[in-house]
């Protein structure tokens, strides 16, 4: 299976109606569409994607993770972004809703500067599900209206108008999302475990064998970050309840996990790819936190 689906074969795999509008750079500033979802496909393809996504599904079903399923029984806004795969399966009953898709240069203007990866809902390991009540749904319901008709629209600025209803959507979804998912300690320990989770995070996905991890041990990331190891980890410790070297290891396996299930590289790409020098180092990591070998785990389905 592919790891990465782009903007070409997303169109290509899904029907829609406005088909002429398909250039990787529609807006003048990076790519931006809007549709309704009444064409909804039963399962779409675990994978990554080259492209973010807001789904505002009304309707029963799922999301799929590497490591987590959300049941979905109620209207729910989903962030899907570059860094985390996933996969919808549609459940009984109706599906209804909308969603558009967009790059990040569409994403970016000067009165945004904030990266797309650093908004906690697109964030690997945040909660990317939000779900609505009536009268959210009512006004969420109302914008993704308007985009729909911004877009057939010949109005000169509607690309600068469709990137502000698309920041309305993202800031009411925070508005609505648990405190706990977003930052709201000022701490000295609490930023350096933020900055720590974020430079972890931001190292991934690998999508080539020849990428590779730099930062690998908690000494590597406080090096990084010109803090001692052991302020680093006290900080982790006290913050997350797990240690530094708990967080890389779990992010690393969560990687093989995903690599060794959904592409066709050899362990030894994998591993190098992880940072791992020999792939017997990687093979023992593997084997020390799932009980099975990266080959069994594969043939078992990971």
């Amino acid at each position: 299976m592919e790891s990465i689906e782009t903007l070409e074969e997303f169109y290509r795999r899904h029907p829609v109606d406005n088909q002429l509008v398909f250039a990787e750079n529609n807006t003048g500033q990076g790519h931006f569409n809007v549709f309704a979802r009444k064409h909804c496909i039963q399962r779409t393809p675990f994978s990554r994607r080259d492209f973010y996504k807001i789904t505002l599904i009304i309707g029963n079903g799922k999301m799929i993770y590497s490591d987590k399923q959300v049941p979905i029984d109620r209207p729910a806004l989903v962030f899907s972004s570059p860094s985390v795969p996933s996969s919808w399966e549609s459940g009984p009953g109706t599906q209804t809703g909308w969603f558009c898709l967009f790059t990040p240069a569409f994403a970016s203007s000067p009165e945004h500067s904030g990266a797309l990866q650093d908004f906690p809902l697109f964030k690997a390991g945040g909660n990317a599900v939000v779900f609505l009540d009536q009268p959210q749904l009512t006004f969420l319901t109302s914008i993704l209206s308007k985009m729909m008709e911004e877009m057939d629209s010949d109005y000169a600025g509607k690309y600068d108008l469709l990137r502000n209803y698309l920041r309305i959507i993202m800031h009411e979804a925070l508005k609505i999302a648990p405190l706990s998912n977003i930052e709201t300690h000022t701490s000295a320990a609490t930023r350096i475990t933020a900055h720590f989770l974020e430079l972890l995070e931001r190292q991934f996905p690998i999508d080539s064998p020849e990428q590779f991890l730099k930062l690998k041990t908690a000494n590597d990331f406080a090096q990084s970050l010109a803090v001692h190891t052991n302020h680093l980890n006290r900080s982790v410790k006290e913050i997350t309840g797990k240690t530094t070297t708990q967080h890389i290891s779990g992010r690393i396996l969560k990687e093989a996990y995903a690599l060794l299930k959904y592409t066709d590289w050899t362990v030894a790409q994998v591993a190098n790819g992880l940072g791992f020098e020999e792939p017997a180092y990687f093979t023992n990591f593997y084997k020390k936190y799932t009980g099975l070998s990266p080959a069994m785990a594969r043939v078992a389905g990971a």
